[in-house]
């Protein structure tokens, strides 16, 4: 009896001392797996997110949480460095930014998440530019084509007007119409329009008009000759008065900024025909001089008869009063000659040859009876009466 109780109480306490153990093991086990539990906070490109992890570094954390790194991408603190409690792991993403600015085209990594804080971390420009996005719009991870256009000064010339202005056009065209200059067809503009604007760039405009307008000209008359024998070789009459006509001249005309810098005839209408000139040259043959008179007392009256009581004239009235009586004298312009002063035209147009002072007495009376027969004593205007 003693035995048997013997033995049931001695096997309680080898369960009891074995339970014990176990017990042990498994509270000490506890205290080991929440030794290894950290807490950490991952801030993927601004998302926060509170994490209890069992990895050793920081790659290890972001490959728990499917975080992939690009070669643009930015991790902090550095993929390899062991995490403890507490830990804040920074993920910054990069994006690819195709930068524009004034036709200048650049690619460019950036972490900023939008448009205003990768023109501030590449350190671009851009007061006052025109942008082909917001500055606020966020930049994804697939990355943004940016145009910029700075402001530039400019001026544009039309009109007779200059016309300053700071601007962000692109282009010449929309320069233009930003200052309200329209170009019309067949204007001449110095810069070509589809050009770029660049700083203090000058354009200007030139108004070219056409038109066309019309002049009355003058058409000269022609003239022809005609012989005759009616006239001593020498002579010249006119038969036909010669008139100038008139025609009515088109014109193509080009004004630049309004003033003409071509004028093309390019038709013509005859309005009045010219009347043509005709002269008769005499061809009959000159009679011979007269023979000298004498003596100088008559050297001035007498001369070839010529008929119709010319003869009875008092020619030496005429010579004295023309020239003093001297057959042989010149006026002081050289222009008259001899007693009755002949110009050598009219000389001439008696049938005369060379100098009328040249001639003999005789011969300058009959010469002078001949334009006396054929035009009066208007030929001498202040001497005539004394005929």
């Amino acid at each position: 009896m003693q035995l048997r109780n013997l033995l049931p109480a001695t096997s309680r306490t080898l369960r009891l001392a074995a339970g014990g153990t176990a017990l042990v093991a498994v509270v000490g086990g506890t205290v080991a797996f929440t030794a290894l539990d950290k807490d950490v906070t991952l801030d993927a490109d601004g998302a926060r997110t509170e994490l209890s992890v069992f990895g050793g570094t920081v790659a290890d954390v972001l490959e728990s949480e499917g975080v992939e790194i690009g070669p643009h991408d930015i991790v902090a603190p550095a993929v390899g460095t062991e995490v403890s409690d507490g830990t804040e792991i920074v993920v910054r993403y990069g994006r690819q930014l195709t930068l524009t600015v004034d036709g200048e085209q650049q690619t460019y990594w950036t972490t900023a998440r939008t448009v205003d804080e990768a023109l501030a971390d590449l350190d671009v420009r851009a007061d006052g530019a025109r942008l082909s996005a917001s500055r606020s719009q966020p930049l994804g991870r697939d990355g943004l084509a940016l145009d910029v256009v700075t402001p530039k000064a400019a001026v544009v010339v039309a009109d007779g007007q200059e016309r300053p202005v700071t601007t962000t056009a692109t282009d010449v065209a929309a320069l233009l119409a930003e200052t309200g200059v329209q170009v019309r067809e067949g204007d001449e503009v110095s810069v070509d329009t589809a050009a770029r604007v660049t700083p203090e760039m000058r354009v200007q405009v030139v108004r070219v008009d056409r038109s066309q307008s019309t002049e009355q000209v003058a058409i000269a008359h022609g003239s022809r000759t005609e012989q005759t024998d009616a006239l001593y070789q020498g002579e010249r009459e006119v038969v036909t008065q010669g008139v100038d006509g008139s025609k009515t001249v088109t014109f193509d005309d080009v004004f630049r900024d309004g003033v003409r810098v071509s004028h093309d005839a390019v038709a013509e209408t005859v309005d009045v025909q010219p009347v043509e000139q005709v002269v008769r040259v005499g061809t009959k043959a000159k009679p011979a001089p007269a023979p000298a008179a004498a003596s100088s007392s008559s050297s001035s009256s007498g001369g070839g008869s010529v008929g119709g009581g010319v003869d009875s004239l008092n020619w030496s009235a005429l010579a004295q009063c023309e020239s003093g009586g001297d057959p042989t004298i010149v006026s002081a312009s050289g222009k008259y000659h001899g007693l009755y002063q002949f110009s050598v035209a009219t000389w001439n147009a008696v049938g005369g040859s060379g100098l009328p002072s040249q001639a003999s007495a005789s011969e300058q009376t009959y010469r002078a009876k001949l334009l006396y027969q054929r035009s009066g004593a208007g030929q001498w205007p202040t001497c005539g009466k004394r005929l």
